[in-house]
């Protein structure tokens, strides 16, 4: 198992390809992205309510190499700062695994 550094972002779906790049730019190498999220939290609940996908919420988990979380935190908050959102991140391990090709 190696330390990785798991980023999870709530943000609106207009904001998601100012937060991916933000990302790509820190060097974070993948991401996965769900649409559709509703929720509560401490900024007041978030329904499905409207038609329209645009102000959907998604959500964003990635993971990168700790010695990048510097550069993936400056990137992030600057773009969060400007466009709206929350993150969060934390200490995650991944387990290496050998793939078979056959």
């Amino acid at each position: 198992m190696q330390a990785v550094k798991r980023i999870e972002i709530f943000a609106n779906y207009v904001e998601l390809g100012k937060i991916l790049e933000s990302l790509e730019k820190s060097g974070v190498a993948g991401h996965s992205v769900v649409k559709d999220v509703a929720g509560k939290g401490t900024r007041g609940k978030v329904t499905h309510d409207l038609a329209m996908t645009m102000l959907d919420n998604v959500y964003i988990i990635a993971f990168f190499a700790p010695e990048k979380l510097p550069l993936v935190e400056l990137n992030v908050r600057q773009t969060l700062n400007k466009f709206g959102g929350v993150c969060f991140i934390s200490d995650a391990m991944e387990i290496e695994t050998t793939r078979c090709v056959g």
